[in-house]
């Protein structure tokens, strides 16, 4: 059997490609945690997870400390058992975004490891579902945008052939309901405009916020409320005909069970790298599929292009580009849609020196 002989685990940071503004925060940077592992055959997997500005030095610690170590003389093909032999080492830290996101470096370099020794790309080898997703952009949303600019951008993603464009909102009600008004009346009906609120409401204000945007047909209301506050997605889910979107900042499988159990998620954006990687993604993915619930994953579009197209449920890729200054590839887009990579592994082909250089020492 195969074993792995090295492991290590490195930061590296990423500057913003662009002002990013949201309701609660701005995105100053993208520390990104990379893992990689060799085997005694000479295979390779790199894998990696993110923090949008804080943090990554403490998933790096977990990592280092305890993780890595463990992954010296493991079968790389048995991902199940490496991810809840690492997960038990761990279950003082779990649930959590730390130990999630550590797991989701080590995960994803397995995958890697897993697809290139299969000579697959990781989108045939988790499922193979449909050969390309549609795409919405955000980089024309952001809060800080005037409305002239938010018009701007969603009509450039139109005009590109893209059937979606998500806006951010957390000014005041009626100049949210404007701002949204304001576009839906320049792109027509067709257009599907998401929002998000980034956690930033409570209950009520959500229900009554949502009652004000109605009127535009958002195609789903993001985060409204803190993550934790299930009970007040579910409030939420009965008060309005908006698909309430939820994920990106839920940790666990536990987590989306219970909202889809309780009917507060009508859209599912599970994050591959604070779910804790690959393997829980996908359990994600089939649990919602048996709630008939779609998934349109967050950001990390250079991997969840392959997640999207590996399952059947899939709705929707975010499109906001942040590993440009890393990578030697794009996704590929036609007609508004992003096409798997078919490379081998998870398809993203890396620059090394460029990596190099950002290293944090």
């Amino acid at each position: 059997m195969p074993a792995i002989t090295h492991a290590e685990a490195y930061l590296v940071d990423l500057e913003v490609e662009t002002v990013r503004t949201d309701a609660v925060q701005s995105f100053l940077k993208q520390e990104t945690v990379f893992v990689e592992i060799r085997t005694d055959d000479g295979g390779t997997g790199t894998g990696y997870a993110y923090t949008i500005g804080t943090g990554g030095t403490a998933v790096l610690a977990l990592l280092r400390d305890y993780l890595v170590p463990r992954l010296v003389g493991a079968d790389p093909r048995r991902v199940e058992a490496v991810w809840r032999d690492l997960f038990a080492a761990t279950r003082a830290t779990t649930v959590g975004a730390i130990t999630s996101l550590a797991l989701a470096a080590v995960d994803t370099a397995l995958w890697d490891w897993r697809c290139r020794d299969a000579d697959q790309p990781l989108w045939v080898l988790a499922g193979g579902a449909k050969q390309r997703i549609p795409l919405y952009d955000t980089e024309g949303g952001w809060l800080h945008l005037s409305t002239d600019e938010l018009i701007a951008g969603a009509k450039a993603s139109q005009a590109a052939g893209w059937p979606g464009a998500k806006l951010k909102i957390g000014r005041s009600p009626v100049q949210d309901a404007e701002r949204l008004a304001a576009v839906r009346a320049e792109v027509g009906p067709d257009f599907d405009l998401m929002l998000d609120a980034n956690q930033s409401l409570t209950s009520a204000e959500a229900i009554r916020r949502a009652r004000l945007l109605e009127p535009s047909d958002p195609y789903w209301f993001e985060e409204p409320m803190p993550a934790d506050d299930v009970s007040g997605h579910v409030a939420l889910a009965s008060a309005t005909s908006i698909p309430v979107a939820v994920g990106e900042s839920m940790y666990s499988i536990a987590q989306f069970r219970d909202y889809l159990h309780r009917g507060a998620a009508g859209i599912v954006q599970v994050d591959v790298a604070r779910i804790g990687g690959i393997t829980p993604w996908l359990k994600v993915a089939h649990l919602a599929e048996a709630y008939n619930v779609t998934v349109c994953p967050h950001f990390l579009m250079e991997l969840h292009v392959s997640l999207c197209c590996a399952v059947p449920n899939s709705g929707y890729l975010e499109h906001i580009p942040q590993l440009r200054a890393i990578t030697r590839n794009e996704i590929e887009v036609v007609d508004g849609h992003a096409l798997p990579p078919t490379a081998a592994g998870l398809g993203i082909d890396w620059d090394r020196d460029a990596i190099d250089n950002r290293r944090v020492q």
